[in-house]
């Protein structure tokens, strides 16, 4: 076992992320307080100010964290487009506060807050798409980037079906049954 030693500026840095994402999950940039993720961060305002200039680049921090933590750790595979949408589904409804910051930043018609994907994610998952358009398994009249975006948008709309409809049911035979839906609506839209 490797015992990584933090420095306690690092150690400050990330608890004041991790409060940051609550705090901005409940209450979305404009409604957050700094003083509020500073005193769960246990931290003051000013080294938070130190570490991240403002709120606003703090938002984008936390939200560039948690869009990384999504695309790095659920990779697209060629051999199973639809359990990548299972796996968002899985990670969207065990990590709602990620999404729900996406959210906020759309809600407030705040585009730029939205972090880019990295390129080398982006070019990743556009060759696991080419090559299982290649290989039949996909139809290959999908644009790589359009497939992609259809994909993860079946994935956080059948995660969020509850909410929208006010019919939440998060029981185990509910949340099984609203995945295979997903899973099977993208095996659908990839069909050749």
């Amino acid at each position: 076992m490797i015992i990584v030693m933090r420095s306690d500026g690092e150690a400050t840095r990330e608890r004041i992320l991790q409060a940051a994402g609550r705090e901005f999950a409940a209450h979305g940039l404009a409604g957050a307080r700094v003083d509020r993720i500073a005193a769960e961060a246990n931290a003051s305002k000013e080294r938070l100010y130190a570490y991240f200039g403002d709120k606003r680049a703090l938002f984008v921090a936390v939200l560039t964290a948690h869009m990384d933590e999504v695309l790095e750790s659920i990779p697209l595979s060629a051999d199973d487009l639809p359990g990548f949408v299972g796996r968002i589904f899985d990670f969207a409804r065990s990590h709602p506060e990620h999404f729900r910051m996406m959210d906020w930043a759309r809600l407030g018609g705040d585009f730029d807050l939205l972090p880019p994907i990295s390129p080398v994610v982006i070019e990743r998952d556009r060759v696991a798409i080419v090559e299982a358009q290649r290989r039949g398994i996909v139809d290959p009249a999908w644009e790589p980037a359009d497939l992609f975006g259809l994909l993860f948008s079946i994935a956080l709309s059948q995660a969020n079906v509850g909410v929208l409809n006010g019919t939440a049911d998060a029981s185990p035979g509910a949340t099984a049954r609203q995945r295979a839906a997903a899973m099977r609506a993208a095996a659908k839209l990839i069909a050749p």
